[in-house]
């Protein structure tokens, strides 16, 4: 194949020349900007595999340029942004329309040759199989954020399989940020203009399922008092994304086996056939073989929804992106409370030692209530770690009730805690939210 283009627009001189010098840089056909020359302009008129932008006056105009082009422009080639790291409305709106990374000064200069070399290795056909761990602050991908070398094999699955018409299954546990992965694909696909429909397929009453999925005409059961768009509808020309697909009740998973075979659903109530025109990314936090040997997922269901699967690491096993991710959900309550907190020494330690269960969602709530506690510093004492590893010690149990009945206490107990919200209550006991309705109308205490 021609050797990969770069275009290359840097206005630091000290960091343009840096990167000038790169043997990694010189692999690429370099097309480079000087000065104050635009480089969407060359952009707009060349064709060119990897752009490295230097984007402190990116604005509003610059996007509209970009994604009037065509939406698909920003993913048809890998962006990375350069900027000094003051907020910026118009590049987070880049990173959403499909710029691959943002890295912000300080400069290592030495992880954006890693960069430029996987992705010339990329283009040529023969990924790289090593990456080393970076130490640097956490870089964004989309909506995503992180910078070890399963995030880094995650963003190029994504890259790879966004404009794929495959149905994906995106597997991973509670918190772990399945949604954001399925937001990503999205919004570096073709049909990034369309829209990104979600729900979840265990929260979902069963009496109303079908009704969700493929809406209901007006009078076709009692309560009918209207029309009603379902999922499918609503996600045409763009993204389904059925979250928690396991936890569907096994005699509905057929219909929606049909309408992925066949792309045709009808609206209860309605004799009219449609056609479905959506992407379907499903996930689950459970192992399918396991709902599937219980009897609770259908195996040709599986098969359907799962031709590309993409697993999403847990949080423990993401090595510095944890300190770094808490240091990213400090700075955006910084940011959206205009304080200037900051984070002790104990603090970190104590993140970096523990084992996160409840993923990205519990570090980043974690942090949320230690900002809130805070004055200016969070210390060791502002991070209440809310999970069932911090619960009270054995001895605590009471020994002479029957198993049933401690079930039966703790289920009721973390409801009461949580508000009566049911979803927060199945992800702190680890448990889907259909197995906690079931063991609720077990209690009588369904409502």
């Amino acid at each position: 194949m021609a050797q990969p283009k770069l275009l290359l627009s840097i206005l630091d001189s000290d960091l343009e020349k840096e990167l000038l010098a790169s043997k990694q840089i010189k692999q690429f056909d370099v097309a480079h900007i000087s000065g104050q020359d635009s480089w969407i302009d060359r952009l707009l008129e060349e064709s060119v595999d990897v752009v490295i932008a230097q984007v402190d006056q990116f604005d509003e105009s610059d996007l509209k340029r970009l994604t009037d082009e065509s939406c698909r422009l920003l993913t048809n080639i890998d962006v990375i942004f350069i900027s000094s790291g003051e907020p910026n409305p118009s590049i987070e709106k880049a990173m959403l329309r499909g710029v691959s990374y943002h890295l912000r000064f300080p400069i290592n200069v030495e992880y954006i040759e890693e960069i430029a070399a996987e992705l010339y290795e990329e283009l040529l056909d023969d990924a790289s199989d090593s990456e080393p761990v970076v130490e640097s602050d956490l870089d964004q991908f989309g909506m995503l954020v992180g910078s070890s070398p399963k995030m880094k094999r995650l963003y190029r699955i994504i890259r790879k399989s966004a404009d794929s018409q495959a149905s994906i299954l995106i597997l991973g546990e509670s918190g772990s940020g399945k949604e954001l992965v399925a937001n990503t694909m999205h919004m570096m696909s073709e049909r990034c203009e369309g829209p990104f429909i979600s729900i979840n397929c265990g929260a979902i009453s069963p009496e109303l399922i079908e009704s969700e999925l493929f809406g209901h005409v007006k009078g076709s059961f009692t309560g009918a008092t209207g029309d009603r768009v379902g999922v499918f509808e609503q996600a045409h020309g763009g993204t389904l994304f059925l979250d928690e697909v396991t936890e569907m009740p096994i005699d509905h998973q057929v219909k929606l086996l049909r309408v992925l075979e066949s792309g045709e659903f009808k609206k209860v109530g309605s004799g009219k056939t449609q056609k479905s025109d959506a992407r379907i990314i499903a996930a689950t936090n459970r192992e399918p073989a396991d709902a599937m040997e219980e009897g609770q997922f259908r195996e040709d269901l599986y098969y359907r929804i799962a031709q590309f699967p993409i697993r999403v690491p847990p949080l423990r096993d993401r090595e510095r992106d944890v300190v770094g991710l808490a240091k990213h959900f400090l700075a955006h309550r910084n940011a959206e409370e205009n304080s200037a907190k900051e984070i002790s020494h104990d603090a970190i330690e104590k993140i970096k030692s523990h084992d996160w269960p409840g993923n990205v969602r519990e570090l980043m709530h974690t942090i949320e209530r230690a900002h809130i506690l805070a004055d200016d510093t969070i210390s060791i004492d502002h991070l209440i770690i809310d999970t069932l590893a911090s619960a009270e010690p054995a001895s605590d149990i009471p020994t002479d009730m029957p198993l049933d009945e401690v079930e039966k206490s703790v289920i009721l107990k973390t409801l009461e805690e949580k508000g009566g919200n049911k979803t927060e209550t199945a992800e702190q006991l680890g448990i889907s939210v259909k197995t906690l309705y079931n063991k609720l109308e077990k209690y009588g205490a369904s409502d």
